[in-house]
């Protein structure tokens, strides 16, 4: 069944033949976002993100088993009497950095915080604050939108004209 993008429905949005559809279909919400942000500045238990996102807990709890869910998070006991967890990133979730990190970049340009920026990214391995960027893994060159081109993979039909 082939789905017209206009008249896609929210709970249809992962049977679209794109990868970009597919990944909002699991991340694609407020919620999650700030959620994997706090997870990538190490938050790891419940009443932590709730705090740190300001999410209803019934709203985090469900992100929070959503992400577990796809495998992004995954939740590991700390404690008991109660049994107390935490939420820790997986591969699959590690794999989302450049994702946040570009989010950050953008906010930080185009909509910055009066005081400048909230937060910095300083390269453990040199100790440089850097500002992350898209380069060709083959030649190095730095990338924008208007240095790539999208085609279709040789064994897909051609991308649809836009």
């Amino acid at each position: 069944m082939r789905l017209s993008s206009h008249l896609v429905k929210r709970s249809e949005i992962d049977r679209q033949r794109c990868s970009v559809a597919r990944t909002l279909s699991v991340i694609g919400d407020a919620w999650t976002l700030l959620v994997l942000r706090e997870a990538f500045m190490r938050t790891r238990r419940f009443d932590d993100f709730q705090r740190l996102t300001g999410a209803p807990r019934p709203i985090l709890a469900d992100r929070l088993r959503r992400l577990m869910e796809h495998e992004i998070l995954e939740r590991r006991p700390y404690g008991n009497h109660p049994d107390r967890y935490e939420y820790r990133l997986t591969e699959k979730g590690i794999d989302l950095y450049p994702t946040i990190v570009s989010l950050l970049a953008w906010g930080d340009r185009h909509m910055p915080d009066p005081d400048g920026p909230p937060v910095e990214l300083v390269h453990k391995a040199c100790g440089h604050v850097m500002q992350p960027e898209i380069a060709c893994p083959e030649c190095g060159e730095w990338l924008t939108a208007r240095d790539v081109e999208v085609i279709a993979a040789p064994d897909r039909a051609a991308v649809p004209d836009r």
